[in-house]
């Protein structure tokens, strides 16, 4: 028999301290180099005032860099380089959005406030997992604290009211579609037969979120137990149509279980008419869920709140911090009217590792079994630590500003001739198109698509794109308060010029 032992690994060392490389990457003094020289350059990130868009690497060079400023190590810890870490902050930094500059107007991705980046660095560090109390104390007491005071903002019963949060909308949409389903099929977890009258169904409006959508899919709804209600020329649910719409859909044997409105659309910023809706769904028994988003955050404000008008009737509201709070993402907020219902999105776990046979008064501040999360980060340690310090006054009047800036966009826009307003902004998202004299009514929708990409691919402003009415638009969500009407006319400048200098040279063919 061949004698193997050469090729065999040695024997782990009895010993029990640590190596000296190892305890050298924990070690506290580089800490705090490493803190003190990554917060250098953030500090200079957060300076630079100026215009930049997006600089759009190619994918095999950003590989390729990326990959050149890795270790080449293999047989043990390598030895700390400071100017690979500084290196690979720096590609960090450039590639990607840059959501502190007035050439960012793309996406409702947020600038933070500053702040509340250093609470997320604590968070990092410390690493205590937030679901239960035990683990997370003070990220479990903050939920509890920021609960009541936006609830102040929504105005249900101050202790029949719960709040979980979630790692963004689109699980806080999955969590409550399933609390309205179980709730109106109360046998379907354990038997997977809903047992009710009829096919379980939701209404959505035709601009609702493509989570509330993909929501159905993983519940096993079906696109075809969707009921889609018809918007109005701003984006609205046209609430006149929906009751016939919901009778026909009781005629076609569906029982529509939850009604979704939205607070803020993603493609207009649209809000539909909470209170109307509620009117019509507290008739008929059925869960009204808001998917406030983007838009709930407009409850802090007195000026703005009326645009979430009846938002005390609904039963579940999906509000995501990471937006228009502007705290490091995920940070999303899911409230229920009744706190009996959260925890029936989900059957309570019986799983020895987290459950506890004698509950105390500590585990009342569990959200595991109202929440599709075990492992979840302390996401209210941004939020509360800037409610902390500056109150509810720095949002309201960040997200009032953001509001008028983007009324002062429209009336600059509908001042040039050769750009088209398709809606009176609600909140702080814009759509339009640039629309010159001549061009065909079949060419607009491809001369959108192609000017926004030309102008991300300059690297000076960075917009987005969405579809208005069946065509392109161009899409601006104005989250820094430092842009300006300035900033706003030199994008229309470079949108005119890109487009024109399509139209010459053929570019769109």
């Amino acid at each position: 028999m061949a004698d193997v032992s050469e090729k065999c690994p040695p024997p782990i060392s009895c010993r029990t301290a640590p190596s000296e490389s190892l305890s050298a990457a924990f070690d506290p003094t580089l800490f705090r180099k490493n803190s003190e020289a990554v917060a250098a350059r953030l500090e200079s990130y957060l300076a630079d005032s100026s215009v930049r868009g997006l600089r759009l690497s190619e994918p095999g060079v950003l590989s390729r860099a990326a990959r050149a400023l890795m270790t080449t190590e293999r047989e043990g810890v390598a030895d700390f380089d400071e100017n690979r870490l500084a290196a690979i902050v720096d590609l960090y930094v450039r590639t990607g959005i840059q959501v502190h500059s007035p050439g960012y107007m793309g996406r409702q991705f947020s600038g933070t406030v500053p702040l509340a980046g250093v609470i997320d660095f604590v968070s990092s560090v410390v690493n205590q997992p937030s679901t239960y109390y035990e683990a997370g104390q003070l990220p479990a007491m903050a939920e509890r604290i920021m609960a009541d005071e936006l609830n102040r903002f929504i105005g249900w019963d101050p202790g029949g009211f719960a709040m979980v949060t979630t790692s963004g909308g689109s699980l806080a949409n999955l969590t409550a579609l399933l609390a309205a389903r179980n709730r109106a099929h109360p046998g379907i977890w354990a038997r997977g037969e809903p047992g009710g009258r009829g096919r379980p169904a939701i209404a959505v409006g035709a601009d609702v979120h493509y989570s509330v959508t993909r929501a159905a899919g993983v519940l096993g709804i079906g696109e075809t137990q969707i009921v889609r209600l018809p918007v109005d020329a701003q984006g609205r649910i046209a609430v006149r149509l929906v009751p016939e719409l919901l009778a026909a859909a009781e005629r076609r044997g569906l029982q529509v279980f939850c009604l979704v409105a939205s607070a803020g659309t993603t493609a207009l910023g649209a809000f539909d008419p909470i209170d109307e809706l509620a009117a019509i769904t507290a008739r008929r028994g059925i869960w009204l869920h808001v998917d406030g988003a983007h838009g709930a955050s407009l409850l802090v404000s007195d000026a703005l709140r009326h645009k979430l008008r009846g938002i005390d009737r609904a039963d579940s509201l999906t509000w995501d911090a990471h937006k228009m709070l502007f705290v490091p993402a995920p940070c999303t907020l899911l409230f229920y009217r009744d706190a009996r219902d959260a925890p029936g999105a989900f059957r309570r776990s019986t799983a020895s590792y987290v459950s506890d046979e004698e509950p105390d008064a500590h585990c009342e501040f569990d959200s595991g079994d109202r929440n599709l999360e075990c492992t979840k980060r302390p996401m209210i340690m941004p939020l509360w630590t800037l409610w902390a310090m500056y109150g509810r006054v720095l949002f309201a009047e960040k997200i009032e500003h953001l509001c008028r800036m983007t009324q002062d966009a429209h009336a600059i826009l509908i001042d040039e001739p050769d750009f088209e307003a398709l809606h009176r902004p609600e909140a702080n998202i814009l759509c339009f198109r640039y629309r010159p004299a001549g061009v065909a009514e079949e060419r607009l929708h491809r001369l959108q698509l192609r000017i926004r990409k030309e102008v991300r691919l300059a690297g000076r402003f960075f917009i987005s794109k969405v579809d208005v009415q069946g065509a392109a638009a161009l899409r601006v969500v104005l989250m820094n308060h430092q842009i300006g009407p300035g900033h706003f006319r030199d994008l229309l400048a470079e949108i005119r010029g890109t487009g024109d200098r399509l139209l010459r040279d053929g570019g769109l063919d």
